[in-house]
C-alpha cells in the first residue's frame, strides 16, 4: 500500500486578508495578488501525483483549488470534492470586523492581559471565548469545532488509505489548518501563522497523523521560477 499524504493548502489571499477582517463563514473572493500566489504555488505542486482533491465549501477555497488543478499536469483527472467540515472557524457577530477587535474582545472574556501573545493562548480558551462574545449564538462550542475538523480531515485520510493510499490534495483556512496541527500534537502553538498557499503536509497510517511540514512555501517559489522561464 502507498504511504497516505495530505497536502494541505490554505486558500490564497482575499479581499478581508487584505483589509485585515475577520473572515470565517463569510466569504470574500482572492485579490490579484492571491491570484497571483496561487498560481505560483500551483505550478510549484503540478508534477506531484495526486489521487484526488479536496476543498471547503467556501467560495475562496474553491477559487484557489480550480487556479491549482487548472496548472496541474492531470488536473482534469483529479477527482474533487467539497466538504463544509473543512470551511474556517465560524465567528458568528464577530464576523466581518476589524482582527485587531476580535483579538483585543478575547483577552477581556478570558480576563487576561490584553497583551498576551496568541501562542500563550490554547484553542480550547480562544474557541470558548469566541463563543461567549458572539451576539448572534452562531459560534461553534470547542466541542462542535473539534469534531467537524477532525471528522472532516480523518475521512478524507481515511478513504485515501483505503483506496490504497497516495497524495490528497486539500485546500483549507489558516485557523482550521493551525487547529488540526493542535489536534495532532498538542503541542502546537495556537499562532504559528498559516500562510496564504502554504502546504501543510501531513501523513497517516492506521488512523493517526504525523505532521511532515507545516507553513512550507517552497513551492511558490519554485513556482514563481517556472513562470519567469515560460515568459522567456
Amino acid at each position: 500500500m502507498t504511504k497516505t499524504v495530505l497536502y494541505v493548502v490554505r486558500h490564497g489571499k482575499t479581499m478581508f486578508n487584505a483589509l485585515t477582517r475577520v473572515q470565517g463563514w463569510c466569504d470574500t473572493p482572492l485579490t490579484k495578488e492571491g491570484q497571483q500566489g496561487i498560481h505560483f504555488a500551483a505550478l510549484g505542486l503540478r508534477e506531484i501525483p495526486f489521487e484526488e482533491a479536496y476543498s471547503s465549501d467556501s467560495g475562496r477555497a474553491i477559487e484557489t483549488s480550480r487556479i491549482l488543478l487548472g496548472e496541474h499536469f492531470n488536473g482534469r483527472q483529479i477527482p474533487y470534492t467539497t466538504d463544509p467540515r473543512i470551511r474556517e472557524w465560524c465567528f458568528g457577530s464577530l464576523e466581518g470586523g476589524f482582527d485587531a477587535e476580535m483579538w483585543g474582545i478575547i483577552p477581556r472574556v478570558l480576563d487576561i492581559n490584553p497583551d498576551t501573545p496568541m501562542n500563550q493562548m490554547d484553542f480550547k480558551e480562544v474557541a470558548d471565548a469566541i463563543y461567549q462574545a458572539d451576539t448572534a449564538n452562531w459560534a461553534e462550542t470547542y466541542e462542535q469545532l473539534r469534531q467537524r475538523v477532525w471528522t472532516g480531515f480523518e475521512d478524507i485520510a481515511f478513504k485515501r488509505e483505503k483506496a490504497g493510499g497516495g497524495n490528497v490534495l486539500v485546500v483549507s483556512h489558516g485557523l482550521t489548518i493551525g487547529f488540526l496541527l493542535g489536534l495532532i500534537d498538542n503541542q502546537q502553538p495556537m499562532g504559528t501563522g498559516i500562510e496564504n498557499g502554504s502546504v501543510t503536509k501531513l501523513s497517516y497510517e492506521n488512523g493517526k497523523f504525523s505532521i511532515e511540514g507545516i507553513n512550507d512555501v517552497s513551492h511558490i517559489e519554485a513556482g514563481k521560477k517556472i513562470s519567469h522561464e515560460l515568459l522567456q
